[in-house]
């Protein structure tokens, strides 16, 4: 189905017509949706090589397999547990983009051990670090693959360009169980709405980012690999050549990436689902969505947004509880469903172990959240 269908679709697309199977608060996946988006990402790149998504947004080795089926082989991620739902999946190439610190560096060499047809990488920031995985790595026999990760302007990890920075990329190169890949930055400090704005703060990091480069190949050194950026600026650094991009948000999308950043078309398609418990007032009801249910790291105005209670006022939540203010006129009672659009849809998936799956208005089966966990095997 092409983007253009399912914008002339019916207003409703959220409904569920057996809704009254599904048991509430519940995660609710629209694969068709999902499938569409990994669409839509795969035609805005002159080539798919040049995608490596970051999983931390679904978490689901359902959705990774729809990634690697459309053809998508490079994938990023934050935590062992999702690289081993990649590497279980049998994604060829997974970065993650961590630096391993203490018990981590054994877990992931344990990772690379137990499967062999993906090639894993991750970050270095500091000489510390390095010395600490190629010890780990020549006393296991093995060679690991790594990014220098460069501090963009986030302030939350990585060596910032410049000088010393070039001299730890040289002593990765030189270090014996390291295999230096190239180099890693993300941009996460830049989310403003005005796409204008925001190129122009992307254009400072895409500068340093330059910059760096040239002082690796002006001592004629090959060419790094450059992996950098997430959502908001994908769209400057897909425009460019050779530069791996790193979207997460774009599989699911929400509330706040479809207000915020307007220039990308991607359908919103996970949502949360509940039911109204108690009228409490003339025009205020309560809901079984409290913070164990939906993102609660915002203010409570950006929390959630009812498709079907558009106008709603978030009034109070609790671990389980959700108090909204409607018109005195709703017709809502106790039992109905609202269905919830996340504002921030990435930490909401990590609040639930599984996602329905909703085709054509029907529910069908659910979809395992596989790591959410911080542990699966490894």
């Amino acid at each position: 189905m092409t983007n253009s269908a399912f914008k002339t679709e019916d207003k409703n697309w959220f409904s569920i017509d057996n809704v009254d199977q599904l048991d509430s608060p519940a995660l609710v996946f629209y694969p068709d949706r999902i499938a569409e988006n990994i669409a839509i990402l795969k035609g805005s790149i002159d080539h798919i090589d040049r995608l490596r998504p970051h999983v931390k947004t679904h978490k689901s080795a359902a959705v990774s397999l729809l990634m690697l089926e459309a053809g998508i082989s490079k994938f990023k991620c934050a935590t062992i547990a999702e690289a081993e739902m990649l590497g279980s999946c049998l994604a060829p190439d997974v970065l993650l983009a961590y630096q391993p610190v203490g018990p981590k560096v054994e877990r992931f060499i344990a990772l690379i051990n137990k499967f062999p047809a993906t090639l894993f990488s991750c970050l270095v920031d500091n000489q510390s670090s390095l010395l600490e995985l190629s010890v780990a790595a020549k006393e296991a026999g093995i060679r690991i693959p790594v990014y220098l990760d460069l501090n963009a302007g986030m302030n939350r990890t990585g060596i910032k360009p410049g000088v010393e920075a070039l001299d730890l990329y040289k002593r990765l190169l030189l270090t014996s169980g390291l295999k230096l890949m190239g180099i890693h930055a993300y941009d996460g400090h830049i989310h403003d709405a005005d796409i204008e704005r925001r190129k122009l703060q992307w254009q400072r990091v895409w500068d340093d980012i330059l910059a760096f480069q040239k002082s690796i190949t002006d001592l004629q050194l090959p060419e790094p690999v450059i992996v950098a950026g997430g959502t908001p600026t994908y769209p400057f650094y897909a425009a460019q050549q050779q530069i791996e991009c790193s979207p997460g948000t774009f599989i699911l999308w929400d509330k706040g990436y479809q207000d915020a950043f307007t220039e990308q078309n991607y359908l919103t398609s996970a949502l949360v689902i509940s039911r109204v418990i108690s009228l409490t007032g003339a025009n205020r009801i309560t809901l079984d969505l409290g913070h164990k249910a939906v993102a609660a790291e915002n203010e409570l105005a950006k929390r959630v947004f009812f498709l079907n209670a558009p106008d709603a006022i978030m009034i109070g939540q609790s671990e389980e509880h959700l108090v909204i203010e409607l018109s005195g006129d709703h017709d809502f009672t106790i039992g109905d469903v609202l269905y919830g659009l996340p504002i921030h849809i990435c930490p909401t998936v990590a609040l639930h172990a599984y996602a329905s799956t909703v085709y054509s208005h029907h529910f069908t089966d659910e979809w395992k959240i596989t790591s959410r966990d911080r542990k699966i095997t490894i």
